[in-house]
């Protein structure tokens, strides 16, 4: 990473939905409470939602919730929670929703005042639409925070990962690190990919998650660095 002092603020996002975002995202929580730190997660806007103990909420919300030592109301830490698995702006457009940055933006900002670290996770990729003229990569511009990217490793991870992090750097914001998640088992030339992205990607490598069927956040080691102790 830059080298500089723990910032106060993260965001996560990756090449693609379902890479791993929230699974990096607790793990980063969990490695930032081990030094000591206060650390909520985020999710802004959660689409896709499960009923559990009878209401519905999203897995990556509680798994965030679970892995931070600062407890906050839901309307904080999860904005727009959304029943339908949809890209956000469909997802919010079915429920009856409009959403906007600013509202996500003062959620953002009221946590950093609860918290010395907020780790806020997106949803799918880097300019995922959540109405017809902004997109989440518009939070993270807002919220000018260092940014950290989850690379799934899977045929066609080299062209996302690079065009993620082109985008995320010509949005003005610093790509401060990244994470390879093998999220296909079968995937030829896993060591040969990881290499080629080690070489191309021009950010430090944070860790490298071997494919598992059931992985554990608090089990993942990240290369942090020693700045941010």
């Amino acid at each position: 990473m830059s080298g500089l002092s723990m910032p106060s603020q993260l965001f996560v996002t990756g090449t693609d939905t379902g890479v791993g975002k929230t699974l990096v995202s607790a793990a980063l929580l969990h490695a930032l409470a081990a030094r000591g730190r206060r650390v909520v997660g985020m999710k802004p806007v959660a689409a896709g939602l499960v009923l559990q103990d009878g209401a519905w909420v999203s897995e990556d919300v509680l798994a965030l919730r679970a892995a931070s030592n600062v407890q906050v109301p839901a309307a904080l830490d999860n904005p727009v929670a959304l029943p339908d698995p949809l890209s956000p702006h469909l997802a919010a457009a079915r429920a009856g929703r409009r959403l906007d940055i600013a509202s996500l933006l003062a959620a953002q900002r009221h946590l950093c005042r609860l918290a010395d670290v907020v780790v806020v996770e997106g949803a799918g990729g880097w300019r995922v639409p959540i109405n017809d003229q902004e997109t989440l990569a518009d939070l993270a511009r807002a919220m000018g925070a260092p940014v950290l990217l989850v690379v799934g490793l899977r045929l066609g991870c080299l062209n996302h990962a690079q065009l993620s992090a082109e985008a995320i750097r010509a949005d003005g914001l610093e790509l401060a690190g990244w994470v390879a998640n093998c999220v296909d088992p079968t995937m030829a030339c896993p060591s040969e990919n990881l290499d080629y992205l080690r070489q191309h990607l021009d950010a430090p490598l944070l860790a490298h998650i071997p494919w598992q069927a059931t992985p554990q956040a608090h089990l993942i080691p990240l290369s942090l660095p020693e700045s941010w102790s």
